[in-house]
């Protein structure tokens, strides 16, 4: 049984603003500390094997200027590698380039800071969904890095597609989508299109309707 309450409090999130060639961008932040050493969590983030077991099956060249595909997902190409401490990579899907930052800071032998940045141009699907889009399954994916550390897993597709639709699974979202709604009102959008946008999103992720404002 997983502490939901727990995981969704654990994990700090932003949302912000980066100015960029193609124009304006939003960058979706979060972050949580893992009572774990830095080079065991950079091995996790970094190795095809751990990868597969607490995220997505990964195939490709996984250095600096290779690219990478995950299972049914993104791909994209590596941009930055600084073990152990961070990595940048673009973050293609659906036609749409967006990037992700990962920065791991050593707090103790045994605890890391992990924060990754996700950073979209403002658009269509921006204006649709708002940060929970990218935010809930980055809450989800901590969720699973956290289960990965401590010995235990929720891996394999049936098995997370199986979670999600429980009520715990659930309840996760819904308290990512309020998480995410929180930051992107404090990151100063009005509050009635927040919270619209989070309706949609977590209602994508749950299958269920949006409520009806």
């Amino acid at each position: 049984m997983i502490d939901v309450s727990q995981q969704i409090n654990s994990a700090r999130r932003q949302v912000g603003s980066r100015t960029l060639d193609v124009g304006q961008a939003r960058v979706m932040t979060i972050g949580r500390t893992y009572p774990a050493s830095i080079t065991d969590v950079w091995s996790a983030c970094t190795s095809p094997e751990r990868i597969a077991r607490w995220f997505l099956p990964v195939s490709g060249d996984l250095r600096l200027g290779g690219h990478y595909q995950l299972e049914g997902n993104a791909g994209g190409k590596i941009e930055r590698c600084e073990p152990p401490v961070g990595f940048a990579a673009t973050w293609e899907f659906g036609g749409s380039v967006s990037w992700i930052e990962v920065r791991l800071t050593a707090l103790a032998p045994e605890s890391t800071r992990f924060e990754l940045d996700h950073i979209a141009p403002v658009d269509e699907h921006w204006d649709q969904f708002g940060p929970g889009a990218v935010g809930i399954g980055w809450d989800l994916a901590l969720l699973g890095l956290d289960l990965h550390l401590l010995g235990g897993e929720l891996a394999g597709s049936a098995q997370k597609a199986a979670w999600l639709g429980s009520a715990e699974g659930q309840r996760f979202v819904a308290l990512s989508g309020e998480q995410w709604c929180a930051a992107h009102i404090a990151a100063g959008e009005d509050e009635a299109v927040a919270r619209a946008a989070a309706g949609r999103t977590t209602a994508a992720y749950t299958g269920t309707p949006p409520a009806a404002s």
